[in-house]
């Protein structure tokens, strides 16, 4: 079953372009060390904030990735870019 990791945060309108670059980064260096990575989805919601879906092919990979976060260099400069930010996971139950 896919599992999905759901990130919310604040990102500043001036730091928008350079958090893009470096998410787009971060994302292309997980998926060459783990391929599990099937999409990710960034949705600006009405309050101003972003919601970050990252879709995995399942839980252990997942796990696997984000158990080496620390050896990604683009996560903390990326996530510099963020306030007030929160994660959860979670497995797709239904998808249509």
């Amino acid at each position: 079953m896919s599992a999905v990791r759901s990130h919310r945060y604040s990102v500043a309108d001036a730091d928008l372009e350079e958090f893009l670059a470096r998410r787009t980064s971060l994302i292309a260096t997980v998926r060459e060390r783990h391929p599990g990575l099937t999409r990710t989805v960034l949705i600006r919601l009405e309050d101003g904030t972003y919601a970050d879906t990252w879709h995995w092919e399942d839980a252990g990979q997942m796990g696997a990735a984000f158990a080496a976060i620390a050896t990604f260099a683009e996560a903390p400069l990326t996530m510099a870019l963020t306030k007030d930010a929160t994660a959860q996971n979670g497995q797709v139950v239904d998808e249509r």
